[in-house]
Order: C-alpha cells, then structure tokens, then sequence
C-alpha cells in the first residue's frame, strides 16, 4: 500500500525541466540519472555561446549563470550534485543510494571528492583543448593540475582494488559523479591506474553513459 501510494504521488509530480547545455559534463551527470531512473523530463537548451546563461531570465533562475539548472513548479535546484540528490529522494526505485545509512554516507563522501579532488583540475586540462587554440593555454597550470588527478586517481585505486563500484559493490550516484570526467582521461594523456581504468571503462560502457556521451 505504501508503494503504491508512492507511485501515485511520482505519477502526479510536475514535469521536471532541466536547463543544460549538451557539453556541460556537470549536465551530463544529471542526464546520466534521468536516464538510469527512467524520470520523464523536458529538457530546455542554454545557448552558452549566445550568452543565454547571462541574460537576466536565466539569472533569475540561477543567480551564477551556470548550468545545469532544475525545475520542478516553483522549485529551483542549481548545483548538480544537489539534483542528483533530489532525484534520488523522490524517485527511489531503482535506487543509486545503499539503503543503509554509512552506505549513503561513503556515497556521498565520494561525490564530494569527485568535486574536490578532479572537476576542477579536469576543467583545467580539458576546456582549453576543447574549445580554445593551443596559444592560450596555460601549460603550467595544466601540468598541475594532470599531476593532482594522477595523485587521486592512486588514491581512488586503493578504494577501487578488488571491487567493481566504490560503494557496496553498486552503481551508485558516485559512479554517475565521476562518469563525465573519466570521460576525458585520454584528451588528458593521463593513463589510469589498473582498477581505476576497468572501473572507468565499466561505467563509461553503460547506456546512459553512452547515451549521453558528447560528440567532442
């Protein structure tokens, strides 16, 4: 009766709108999650290069003009490791969150340190090799910044050794944190050490992974 009751209530939920731009690897993990979840959503386009993240609608959204940005009525959620919590809460089933509570904590310890220890640096390499001619980067930042993704990738190889996931032997919202950015492993030139490389290869070999992959 509870289940039941559940349902109906997701049943009767408001459409999710989800602003993003289809190269925003933070987007990318909130689609990810969509998608392994199977939560009907309209998806809305920011024209980034048209400087639609800065114009004052958009703003009023999110006031730090950044992508992804969701929608649920009057309910607004703009950082992704926040949605991606969210969507977990209200639809449980098929669940990227042990049941138990230190289970959920490992999980979300990893997703901090997914923030912490490689987005930023994996932002330092990997947007000026996509989007900007080779004299305008910054090698020695981007020297830096491989050597402290190499450093939590030996890390993350201890946590990683004779398991398949980081966390009770499950896909979890930490697999789909980290999804985005092992993504660009080989744009970096990093070589991942054995269990990590068989890790990323496992989750990035998943549909939704694949689905949402970029075309560059």
């Amino acid at each position: 009766r509870i289940g039941n009751s559940l349902n109906r209530h997701q049943e009767n939920r408001p459409m999710l709108k989800l602003y993003y731009h289809p190269l925003s690897t933070f987007t990318r993990r909130v689609l990810i999650t969509l998608i392994e979840k199977a939560i009907p959503h309209e998806l809305i386009p920011v024209d980034m290069a048209a400087r639609e993240h800065n114009q004052p609608s958009y703003r009023a959204l999110n006031p730090y003009g950044r992508v992804p940005t969701l929608m649920e009525d009057d309910f607004v959620l703009y950082e992704s490791t926040a949605i991606l919590n969210y969507l977990e809460a209200i639809h449980p089933s098929p669940p990227l969150t042990p049941a138990d509570p230190r289970g959920r904590a490992l999980v979300d310890m990893h997703m901090k340190l997914c923030d912490l220890e490689l987005t930023r640096q994996t932002g330092t390499i990997i947007f000026p090799k996509r989007f900007l001619p080779e004299q305008r980067w910054n090698l020695a930042e981007m020297a830096r910044a491989k050597a402290e993704i190499e450093q939590h990738l030996a890390i993350l190889e201890r946590s990683l050794a004779g398991r398949e996931y980081l966390v009770a032997e499950m896909y979890s919202l930490a697999e789909v944190c980290y999804t985005p950015f092992v993504q660009f492993l080989p744009l970096m030139e990093i070589v991942p050490p054995p269990a990590v490389g068989a890790w990323a290869e496992r989750i990035l070999n998943r549909p939704s992974a694949v689905r949402t992959r970029p075309s560059h």
